[in-house]
């Protein structure tokens, strides 16, 4: 079934939010020793091929470590680290990462004008929804309604995480906006709007 945009746009502007308990970022602190090896001590991780966590919203980061702890998100790695995480351990964890301040990422000047198109503007032929009507112009996403933050993210993760969506590997029900988004996307438009997000901040 197409979704058109005017429907993925209000998918992203009607979405419940959801009331989480806080975490303690301090406690989040101590817990999160074992994820610093891969994301960074302060959050922004130096391999592009793992994730910036820093200023990420704390319930899109709750919501993630919990799929992971239950398998419904697939992550041979991941899952193994949420396994033993508590429910209270997944809230300190996330209001601590939510707490740091992201570092901002390089672009591929040469892709940065379509992938600016791509996310300001979508693919009005390919019924393809402006990346920012859910994530924001700048970026910063929307964390009630557990739109991530993607400004200054890794290129690669981003793309990588694309992909993943348009090739089903990330197809549980939370994901089904992005995979109908990702389905429409060449991986030139993928690289190129990945790279505008890298630059984005």
């Amino acid at each position: 079934m197409k979704i058109s945009i005017r429907i993925l746009l209000l998918c992203c502007v009607f979405v419940g939010q959801t009331v989480f308990a806080g975490g303690d970022i301090e406690a989040g602190k101590s817990k999160s020793a074992a994820c610093a090896a891969c994301h960074g001590a302060d959050g922004n991780s130096i391999n592009p091929a793992w994730p910036k966590l820093a200023g990420q919203g704390a319930p899109y980061l709750y919501s993630q470590l919990a799929m992971f702890k239950d398998g419904t998100r697939q992550n041979a790695l991941m899952n193994g680290q949420a396994a033993a995480l508590s429910e209270q351990d997944m809230h300190d964890i996330a209001a601590y990462y939510a707490s740091l301040t992201g570092s901002p990422s390089a672009a591929n000047a040469d892709l940065v004008a379509q992938g600016e198109a791509i996310y300001r503007g979508g693919i009005a032929k390919k019924e393809v929804a402006a990346c920012m009507a859910c994530h924001s112009p700048s970026g910063a996403g929307n964390p009630a309604a557990m739109f991530p933050k993607l400004s200054g993210q890794h290129a690669a993760y981003t793309a990588a995480q694309l992909k993943a969506y348009r090739d089903m590997e990330r197809n549980y029900p939370e994901a089904q906006i992005m995979v109908k988004v990702a389905e429409r996307l060449t991986d030139d438009e993928i690289n190129a709007v990945a790279e505008y997000i890298a630059g984005l901040h």
